[in-house]
């Protein structure tokens, strides 16, 4: 594998050796976006504008507070000079770890299993100690999505804003500059009434009357016809008015009050109940609705040499590393690097994976980051026996998943499911 990290003299690869450093050269010449705008300024900026303002495909805008999920990194900004630098500030070395670090790490993270010996973590031999790094890319779309759908309501009277009074707006017309949210954020949805949409139409239900014949007394009317006063035995008596007792006596009942017929239950043997649909206004209240969402679409690929591939990608992802370009714009292409053919075609591959954009929404701008995360993979030998484990990253998380040669659980000990490895 290309390693574009290090200076273009291969034979003199050594540990003291320094990350070379880039700078990002895109489309237009522009070094690594720093700048940051706020959400009052894109409102402020958008008031006399029928469109989102040009400033939210500016400089890198993010949310104030950074989504805990995503990819810790240190953005790099030195300049590219093609070879070692000397004494800039700027600069990231590459991980060196000697051997005392290496235990002191593995010790560490075999402590935090219940039941697993360190005597392998500091006794067997470090047998050989290999980079492994991993390059990680990105790319977030930010889309907005809108739909229309119809809503429906009783109407209890009052002024209709609907068609006659002015045009009515286009979901893609609608000004929401007051509900944008900040760039990249996850998902946000917001319901709004598109004007002027209102109309009145008779309830189909009820046909307009507000009521609807009632299906208990009247089932076996006609459609539409309804008859009232329809009365019911009495279940307690049994239409005699009368209850019978074992004496022989009988007493009026109470239920029908003697009468031995009772009205309906459902509408009182009225014929008819109230529509449900209207609420017995005999009127429905229409207007469209505007759905619209903001969402973050977002696309990763990870490049790692044969040595890391053993490792989830998920653990590359939460790792911290060296940012190597971070660029927005409207649409991202592919980044370039003056001295990395690896990195250019890494940059492409990801462009090229851009996730797919529903037909109805539209893509508001995208952020393309690529970083490389710095991973030591380290194997221990005892005699005819041996074991790998990875050093990730800046923070220096231990990955060490299928097999230690101290365990006393036999695979039987939750511990590595508790710690969600």
């Amino acid at each position: 594998m290309e390693e574009p990290l290090f200076s273009e003299n291969r034979s003199e690869l050594g540990e003291s050796e320094k990350w070379s450093s880039y700078q990002f050269v895109g489309r237009t010449g522009s070094v690594l976006p720093t700048a940051s705008v706020s959400v009052d300024e894109i409102r402020s900026a958008a008031a006399s504008s029928d469109y989102y303002p040009p400033s939210i495909h500016a400089a890198l805008l993010t949310s104030p507070e950074p989504n805990p999920n995503e990819q810790e990194a240190i953005v790099y900004q030195g300049g590219y000079v093609g070879g070692d630098y000397g004494g800039s500030t700027n600069e990231f070395q590459r991980q060196i770890l000697d051997e005392v670090e290496i235990r002191e790490l593995l010790i560490d993270h075999v402590g935090h299993r219940c039941c697993w010996g360190s005597r392998p973590a500091r006794t067997w031999k470090i047998h050989a100690v290999e980079d492994c790094n991993v390059y990680i890319g990105s790319l977030e779309t930010f889309i907005e999505e809108r739909e229309i759908i119809r809503e429906t309501e009783p109407y209890h009277g009052g002024n209709i804003v609907g068609k006659d009074t002015a045009p009515e707006l286009g979901v893609w017309e609608l000004d929401l500059r007051s509900q944008f949210p900040v760039l990249f954020i996850p998902h946000k949805e917001t319901r709004t009434k598109v004007p002027h949409s209102e109309i009145v139409e008779k309830c189909t239900d009820c046909a307009g009357k507000g009521d609807i014949v009632c299906t208990t007394c009247n089932a076996s009317q006609e459609p539409g016809i309804n008859k009232e006063n329809q009365m019911f035995d009495c279940p307690t008596c049994y239409g005699r008015g009368l209850i019978a007792h074992r004496d022989g006596s009988d007493t009026i009942c109470t239920k029908c009050s003697g009468k031995g017929k009772i009205p309906c239950s459902t509408c009182g043997s009225r014929g008819l109940i109230k529509c449900k649909k209207c609420i017995g206004s005999g009127a429905l209240l229409s207007c469209n609705v505007a759905i619209v969402r903001w969402k973050t679409l977002s696309t990763r690929k990870v490049s790692a040499t044969s040595g890391a591939a053993s490792v989830p990608d998920e653990v590359f992802h939460r790792a911290k590393g060296v940012q190597l370009c971070n660029t927005q714009a409207h649409q991202c292409s592919p980044a370039f690097f003056a001295d990395s053919f690896f990195l250019n075609k890494f940059s492409s591959e990801v462009i090229a994976e851009r996730a797919s954009v529903p037909p109805t929404a539209r893509v508001i701008c995208e952020r393309h980051a690529i970083s490389v995360v710095p991973v030591t993979r380290v194997t221990m030998t005892h005699r005819d026996r041996s074991f790998s484990f990875y050093i990730i990253g800046f923070s220096r998380e231990v990955y060490l998943k299928d097999y230690y040669p101290s365990r006393f659980c036999w695979g039987l000990c939750p511990c590595l499911e508790w710690l969600k490895l």
